[in-house]
């Protein structure tokens, strides 16, 4: 693992890609102060100047094909699953919510950005950009659902320590889905760890129209197959369904 430290950047996403497209396998960008963090859709991620993890780890798995590449993202966000199991009050109230958010119960306690480079039809190099909300008691954006592990436990925590913890797990996570063994028993994982795995839940397109939906399937392209109240099956894209979060009264 190399980290390179930053004090101040818009994105560790960006600059990795930026400075360090060819970096090694394990190389990290890590900043306490992130002006310009992204997330799904397009969204800001909000933290706090030293007070969270923000950064950015570059992967080289091998032999991961175009179509499969959402393995990578399967990994990573079980990993840090994996880093957050016995920090927090009940790891069984840790979830992913598709596509790779981290949920404890209802709320976001991380987000993940991950970005691949392909080669032909191979994944030659994945950049995750990760923001765990660990010290931080406070948010002061419009984001619905922010949750810490400070909040959780009402302690502090070392970040360079937790660092270490989460990117080593997503080194070795990654490594497991360079064969196909891997990658099904990684995606079997990921399923039986989706947030709202089992039963009918909200939903809501991009048009406004709403629906309730059970999960059905998640393809290794990372689509997402619901089936809607009335049995109709429909698969999804990234930025095509927006899961309904419960009203916070």
């Amino acid at each position: 693992m190399k980290i390179i430290r930053l004090d101040e950047v818009d994105s560790t996403n960006t600059y990795m890609r930026q400075h360090l497209a060819d970096a090694e396998n394990g190389t990290v960008v890590v900043t306490d102060c992130q002006l310009a963090g992204r997330g799904q859709r397009g969204n800001s991620w909000e933290a706090e100047p030293g007070t969270n993890l923000t950064f950015s780890v570059m992967l080289r798995p091998a032999g991961i094909d175009a179509s499969t590449q959402y393995a990578v993202s399967e990994a990573v966000a079980l990993a840090i699953v994996d880093a957050l199991d016995g920090l927090v009050p009940d790891s069984k109230r840790l979830s992913i919510k598709w596509p790779n958010d981290i949920y404890y119960e209802d709320s976001k306690i991380c987000g993940i950005l991950i970005e691949n480079r392909l080669g032909g039809m191979t994944v030659v190099g994945s950049i995750a950009g990760i923001g765990i909300n660990i010290n931080q008691t406070l948010f002061r954006s419009d984001a619905p659902n922010p949750m810490s592990l400070s909040m959780l436990t009402g302690k502090n925590y070392n970040l360079k320590d937790l660092l270490e913890r989460v990117v080593n797990r997503v080194l070795d996570l990654v490594t497991e889905v360079e064969t196909e063994a891997g990658r099904q028993a990684i995606a079997k994982r990921y399923m039986a760890t989706l947030w709202r795995s089992q039963g009918l839940f909200p939903y809501r397109l991009p048009d406004g129209t709403r629906f309730m939906a059970s999960i059905e399937s998640v393809a290794p392209t990372g689509h997402l197959t619901l089936r809607h109240d009335d049995g109709v099956t429909a698969t999804y894209a990234f930025k095509e369904v927006i899961f309904e979060l419960p009203k916070v009264l």
